[in-house]
């Protein structure tokens, strides 16, 4: 297997002395310091654990804790040395202590180059943001497990290949091609990102103008109230240069979420996809949304979010495995957040759904709205619908125009404070850009308590 591709002349290695599958070095990538280490897939053990791998993978994770810097891996293994016995189990728990020690304290940014196995997946499940190569796939429990208990004969690819990671289970927040290409984007990542939770991300050059209009996003919405588009359009067009880092970009389609620059500030961006599910929440994406929300709020980078949803998606199967509980975490991430939020309402935001997108009741710090924006319980059928059920269809068509000039508008919305300004989409990116500014100093006295309750 390559080594990691960082300039070697800026490597010190710890633990140097040390013989197995792992190694660990202090690097600088583009000017960025950080703790890496990886774990090599070698002929021998296949990257087998060992007690001594495990002792200098805890050594990475407390050094990059210690030295408030990122902590970066490499990972290819089958897991933990069997013939090591009960010693490799207590290395590695030790190891995912020190690595839960860094969480929000430092980035943790892991990469699965080869096989991640038992363990190892787990590390995958522990980082702040995982990325997946092509060659790569994890799993906890392997195909022969799944024969031997459910008689269903599976590949590695099916179980647990990086397609499956990045679209089913949501564990990939990016799939790239090879370890090359993982580097360049860990890389990418550290210069978005602080060096640690005490630290704003860095301010980045750009030639794209915070004033510049955005006048295209006055068209892109569809003349239907129930037609679709590409919301990242949306987000493209406010962010630098167009340029999104799109985050866990095939799991939970229905919610977009991404890193970018605003005037060469770093944010994280929220919108709801018209053209997935309608933009309906459900489970996986109040999931995706949650951590992605507090991880934006660890480490300092504002929150922007647009709102274009109906509500949350029905249905028995939903509510029975617990939409409950997931949808709650969506909320309960926004409202700890403690970093500027702004938030765009462009067309729909009804009811429950309305609440958990960060809106006034959930503290967001900058409410606007476009004029196409609808806030209300529910759209005007539905609401029409409950009120009344005996009217006659020309009657209820009567009550809907009725309902939506009452309102479905944002000037009620504003009239009670809800909404801060309606404003011309061609002003979005020079809205955002000056909340931006004024938010930069914003800051939260958090109550002292040990840790909250997240609803997981």
């Amino acid at each position: 297997m390559s080594k990691v591709a960082t300039n070697s002349s800026t490597r010190v290695s710890l633990r140097a002395g040390t013989l197995g599958a792992a190694q660990a070095w202090l690097d600088c990538y583009e000017g960025r310091s950080c703790v890496v280490f990886e774990v090599q897939d070698n002929d021998n053990n296949h990257g087998a654990l060992s007690p001594t791998d495990s002792e200098t993978l805890e050594c990475a994770a407390n050094a990059a804790l210690a030295r408030r810097i990122p902590l970066v891996g490499y990972m290819a293994s089958s897991g933990a040395d069997v013939d090591s016995g009960i010693a490799a189990t207590v290395g590695w728990g030790r190891l995912a202590k020190a690595v839960v020690q860094c969480s929000g304290q430092v980035p943790i940014i892991f990469c699965a180059t080869g096989p991640a196995v038992s363990g190892p997946a787990l590390l995958l499940g522990l980082a702040d943001i995982a990325i997946t190569t092509e060659a790569s796939y994890a799993f906890v429990t392997g195909p022969r497990m799944v024969a031997q208990f459910t008689g269903e004969v599976i590949s590695n690819e099916t179980l647990g290949g990086a397609a499956q990671l990045a679209r089913r289970s949501g564990v990939s927040a990016f799939m790239v091609q090879d370890q090359a290409a993982a580097a360049h984007l860990v890389s990418t990542l550290l210069n978005l990102l602080p060096a640690n939770a005490d630290e704003l991300p860095p301010h980045r050059d750009t030639l794209d103008p915070a004033k510049r209009p955005t006048p295209e996003l006055r068209d892109l919405l569809p003349t239907s109230a129930l037609g679709s588009y590409d919301v990242r359009d949306v987000a493209r067009t406010v962010a630098d240069e167009n340029d999104l880092l799109e985050y866990k970009a095939d799991w939970a389609t229905n919610l977009v979420c991404a890193f970018a620059t605003v005037a060469g500030r770093p944010v994280g961006i929220l919108a709801n996809q018209p053209q997935s599910l309608a933009g309906t929440l459900d489970i996986a994406c109040s999931q995706k949304g949650a951590r992605f929300v507090s991880f934006c709020d660890a480490f300092n980078l504002p929150l922007i979010t647009f709102v274009d949803t109906s509500g949350f998606q029905p249905g028995k199967d939903l509510e029975w495995r617990g939409i409950i509980r997931h949808g709650a975490q969506l909320a309960f991430a926004y409202a700890r957040a403690t970093v500027p939020r702004i938030n765009v309402t462009l067309r729909k935001s009804y009811g429950g759904a309305y609440i958990v997108m960060d809106s006034r009741p959930m503290g967001n710090d900058i409410a606007l709205a476009w004029p196409s924006a609808e806030i209300a319980v529910m759209g005007a059928r539905g609401a029409v619908g409950i009120l009344h059920r005996q009217a006659t269809p020309k009657e209820r068509q009567d009550l809907e125009n009725n309902y939506e000039k009452r309102y479905l508008n944002p000037y009620i919305a504003a009239e009670r404070g809800s909404i801060d300004a309606v404003i011309d989409p061609a002003q979005t990116r020079i809205e955002i850009a000056a909340a931006l500014e004024i938010l930069e100093s914003k800051r939260e006295a958090l109550p002292h308590r040990r840790h909250d309750n997240t609803p997981l």
